[in-house]
């Protein structure tokens, strides 16, 4: 299996795994044209996509997702406030299983300031088992067994608070920040208390521009878990075993 970053922050966000009995895209938050050039043209090993939520960052090709015969699997907030329809939408709920081709999925909850925001626990022979959370401020949930981790670090209270006190960050998106994204303060934590002993690699996803340090960021996760972190820069690819 192999993990490809098409894009990753709040101008798109859009991720394949690609395996040998199938195909899986988490977000289509980029224009389907993108979307299709990194699966090289070739939709017909595409079992289906999985979408977080509502905002365009993260289903702006949802419509063209299903027109080009790609099934959605997200939940009845979400497609409510996309305002589409069809027979290849899949509403799913919240510590619900289900199945898309190979890959088994458990959607779980996410806080975040959309209709109903969820996170993906993703299971596949080849890969183990991989957790996608992103676009929430605070996970409730303890993860076991987890191979692979795919988790939001978007900004550190301390680089955002300085830029409030310059003047470059105004209150109200400081305010959205606290109650819609994970930072690296709440990312440590919860990877304090999540079952790191079987993980191979933590992804770090969609940092803020200007209230992030990527290296800064490695640094302390890679020391706190003695795990390889990676940043979902555009371009990345991993190899997942």
């Amino acid at each position: 299996m192999e993990l490809k970053v098409l894009g990753s922050g709040s101008q798109g966000n859009c991720f394949l795994l690609e395996g040998e009995s199938g195909s899986l895209i988490i977000e289509a938050g980029l224009p389907w044209k993108k979307i299709i050039k990194g699966m090289s043209f070739n939709i017909e090993n595409i079992c289906g996509c999985l979408i977080s939520h509502e905002h365009l960052d993260h289903s702006k090709a949802i419509t063209d997702v299903l027109n080009n015969g790609v099934d959605v699997y997200t939940s009845k907030g979400t497609i409510d406030a996309c305002k589409v329809s069809g027979y290849r939408i899949h509403i799913v709920e919240s510590k619900k299983q289900f199945t898309v081709g190979s890959f088994t999925v458990m959607p779980f909850q996410a806080e975040h300031d959309a209709a109903e925001p969820l996170g993906f626990l993703v299971q596949h022979e080849e890969m183990g088992k991989l957790l996608f959370i992103t676009d929430s401020y605070y996970c409730r949930y303890k993860f076991s067994g987890l191979t692979h981790i795919m988790v939001e670090c978007n900004y550190s209270m301390d680089i955002l608070n300085s830029n409030l006190e310059k003047g470059l960050v105004h209150p109200a998106v400081a305010k959205r920040l606290l109650t819609s994204h994970f930072n690296l303060e709440n990312v440590k934590e919860f990877l304090k208390v999540t079952d790191l002993s079987m993980v191979k690699e933590i992804v770090l996803l969609h940092l803020s521009d200007n209230n992030s340090d990527e290296k800064m960021f490695v640094d302390e996760i890679e020391k706190l878990t003695g795990k390889p972190v990676y940043v979902a820069d555009r371009g990345l690819k991993i190899g997942l075993f």
